[in-house]
């Protein structure tokens, strides 16, 4: 059974390649980076094996829950990596040519759940990395924008089912991202995104069954 019917998404079966060009920075897309199958495959299988958990923060004088959902892998302090999460891992690591060692999982269950604009935290080292992102589920938009100059156009893109965006290094410390509520009936957006850590070593450790 296939589960998401973007139209026109999957007529070619090819990838779609775009280089955004934004100015001080790299940001590229590949969409249809997987097939349908191979989507849907991938969406089912972390939406019901994923250990989710929604956190909370701190706001002003109050504690509220993160509008979506979250799991952490490699690092050190995260989940031992699985095996599909390696698969997924190799495949973007020889289109990027960058080596990961952490992955951060995000679950937008639905239309209300979201991220608000902000840049990634600046790592230990004082420099930040690529990082790569992987869509499996719901189209959601990906909103990015200039922190300082207002001149350069605010991109929506829509990330769609099987897509995969490269952020640059230098991305984190000129724009910021988010993405936003919507009131569109929507199902649910599982969203990986592959990081560096600040002494990064190369983690293959898999789960024991």
């Amino acid at each position: 059974m296939l589960l998401f019917d973007d139209v026109a998404l999957f007529d070619e079966g090819k990838k779609r390649y775009t280089d955004f060009n934004l100015p001080g920075a790299e940001l590229r897309l590949w969409e249809q980076f997987y097939d349908k199958a191979a989507s849907d495959h991938y969406y089912r299988l972390l939406e019901t094996t994923t250990p989710w958990q929604q956190r909370e923060r701190k706001i002003y004088d109050r504690i509220v829950p993160d509008p979506r959902l979250t799991a952490y892998y490699g690092g050190a302090n995260g989940n031992a990596w699985t095996k599909p999460l390696l698969e997924i891992k190799e495949q973007v690591e020889q289109t990027s040519r960058i080596q990961f060692d952490r992955v951060l999982l995000n679950y937008y269950r639905d239309g209300n759940d979201s991220v608000a604009w902000h840049s990634d935290t600046l790592p230990k080292d004082g420099k930040h990395h690529e990082i790569a992102s992987v869509t499996f589920g719901a189209t959601r938009l990906f909103k990015v924008r200039h922190k300082t100059d207002k001149t350069v156009q605010q991109l929506n893109i829509p990330l769609t089912h099987g897509s995969f965006l490269l952020m640059g290094a230098s991305l984190q410390n000129h724009y910021e991202h988010q993405v936003p509520k919507t009131t569109k009936a929507t199902g649910g957006r599982i969203n990986l995104t592959f990081r560096i850590s600040e002494s990064s070593k190369p983690v293959y450790v898999v789960e024991k069954r």
